[in-house]
C-alpha cells in the first residue's frame, strides 16, 4: 500500500495541542522546527501545504498559570488570546529558517456557514498558496462561543479541506493511528492501516474524549475523516513524534492509518451543489448563454443575463434558468442581486467601471456551477 500523499497536490496537515505543547509543557521548539523542515520538503516537491495548529489556548493556560484546562467560556478566550502570540512568532520563526513565509488565518464556524465570509477566506488562502506562503490556521479561540465554535481542530482541519478542495488531510496525532480497540487497555489491540471514511464501524472502534489538554479524540479524527471525503479528500491519522513522518508519507510509505475517499473531487463538489444547497435567486440566460453553459462549459457572464430575480447576496447559490423558464444550472454568484441587475447584458470589461470593482469577470465560474 502507498500513502495517498506521494500523489497528493494540495495537503492539509493539522497538529493536535499535546504535540504542539509537549503535553502541555509548553510551545515544542523542536518539534515544530522538525515539522517545519519536512513541510519545507513538501514544498520543495511541488506540494501546497496548509497547517492546522492547535496549542494557542494550552500555551495560554501555560503563561496565566493554569494547572487545568479551564470551562469557563472568556477564561479559555484569554488563554488563546495570549497563547496564540507564542504560537504565531515560534511557526513564523520555523519556516523563515527555510526560506518560507507563513500567514496566520483565524477561523470561526460562522465564517465557514456565511457564504460570502466562506468565499473570501478560500480566495485568500488559495492566494496565499500561489504566493508560496504556508498558512497556519487555527479557530479563532479568542471571539469564539459555544455557539459558533468548530468544537475540535481536527473538524477544523477537514472543513479546510473540503473549502479549498485538498487532495489529502494529514492528522497528526499523539497516537500511532486508529486501532481495533483502546491500545492502553487492551493488549490485542491492533492498528488499522487502511479503511473508507465514513464506514460506521471506524466510529464504532474510535475512543471518547482526548487529554485535559485538547479537546478531540479519536472519534473526532473519524468524523473529521468522513467530513473530509465528501470534497474527496483523503485522511491519514499519523504519530506526530514519528521520525520524518511527513517526509515518508510524501514518498509513498504507509504510515498509520490511511482513510480513503470513494467520491472524487468533482462529483463530490457537484454533488454538494446541486443536493444541499438552497437557491435564493434566479438569472435568466438568452440562447447563447444557455448553450455555452451546456454544450461549451463556459463559465456564465453578464452580457448572457436578460433577468435577475429575487434578491441575493454575493456567494449565494442562484438558478440558472432559460428564457422558456426550464433550469439548467446552479451555482455560486460573484455578485449580488442588485450588482448582477446593474451589470446584466453588459460586457465584462465594463463591471469594473459600472460597479466600482471587479470580483471576476464571470457571474458565476464554471468551477462553481453544476449542471441540471
Amino acid at each position: 500500500m502507498n500513502s495517498v500523499i506521494q500523489k497528493a497536490n494540495r495537503i492539509i496537515i493539522k497538529v493536535g495541542s499535546s504535540l504542539v505543547t509537549n503535553d502541555g509543557r509548553g510551545l515544542d521548539h523542536a518539534a515544530i522546527a522538525r515539522w517545519a523542515a519536512q513541510i519545507a520538503g513538501l514544498r520543495a516537491l511541488g506540494k501546497q501545504v496548509v497547517l492546522v495548529s492547535s496549542g494557542a489556548i494550552a500555551e495560554g493556560m501555560l503563561r496565566l498559570g493554569f494547572e487545568r484546562r479551564p470551562t469557563d467560556i472568556h477564561e479559555l478566550q484569554a488563554c488563546a488570546a495570549v497563547g496564540q502570540m507564542g504560537l504565531a512568532q515560534i511557526y513564523e520563526t520555523s519556516f523563515r529558517a527555510h526560506g518560507l513565509g507563513t500567514a496566520q488565518v483565524l477561523l470561526t464556524h460562522a465564517d465557514l456557514a456565511d457564504r460570502e465570509r466562506y468565499l473570501n477566506a478560500r480566495s485568500t488562502l488559495t492566494t496565499l498558496l500561489r504566493f508560496g506562503v504556508v498558512p497556519i490556521i487555527n479557530e479563532n479561540d479568542t471571539v469564539v462561543t459555544d455557539e459558533i465554535k468548530f468544537g475540535d481542530n481536527d473538524t477544523l482541519g477537514a472543513l479546510v479541506a473540503n473549502l479549498i478542495e485538498a487532495d489529502a488531510l494529514i492528522i497528526l496525532t499523539d497516537q500511532h493511528g486508529l486501532y481495533s480497540a483502546d491500545p492502553r487497555k487492551d493488549p490485542d489491540a491492533k492498528l488499522i492501516q487502511q479503511g473508507r471514511a465514513g464506514d460506521p464501524a471506524l466510529e464504532a472502534m474510535a475512543g471518547g474524549a482526548g487529554s485535559d489538554i485538547g479537546r478531540g479524540g479519536m472519534l473526532t479524527k473519524i468524523l473529521a475523516a468522513k467530513r473530509a471525503a465528501k470534497s474527496g479528500a483523503h485522511t491519514i491519522i499519523a504519530w506526530g513524534r514519528d521520525s520524518d513522518v511527513l517526509a515518508r508519507l510524501a514518498q509513498g510509505e504507509a504510515i498509520g492509518t490511511e482513510l480513503t475517499a470513494q467520491t472524487g473531487h468533482l462529483t463530490a463538489r457537484k454533488q454538494w451543489m446541486a443536493d444541499h444547497l438552497h437557491t435564493v435567486g434566479q438569472v435568466v440566460l438568452d440562447a447563447g448563454a444557455v448553450q455555452k453553459l451546456t454544450l461549451e462549459g463556459k463559465s456564465l457572464l453578464p452580457i448572457g443575463v436578460v433577468d435577475v430575480k429575487g434578491e441575493f447576496g454575493r456567494g449565494a447559490v442562484i438558478t440558472c434558468v432559460g428564457e422558456d423558464g426550464r433550469a439548467v444550472a446552479r451555482g455560486l454568484s460573484n455578485y449580488t442581486s442588485a450588482e448582477a441587475r446593474r451589470i446584466m447584458r453588459k460586457p465584462s470589461a465594463e463591471i469594473e467601471a459600472i460597479l466600482g470593482f471587479l470580483e471576476g469577470p464571470e457571474l458565476v465560474h464554471r468551477d462553481n456551477m453544476v449542471l441540471l
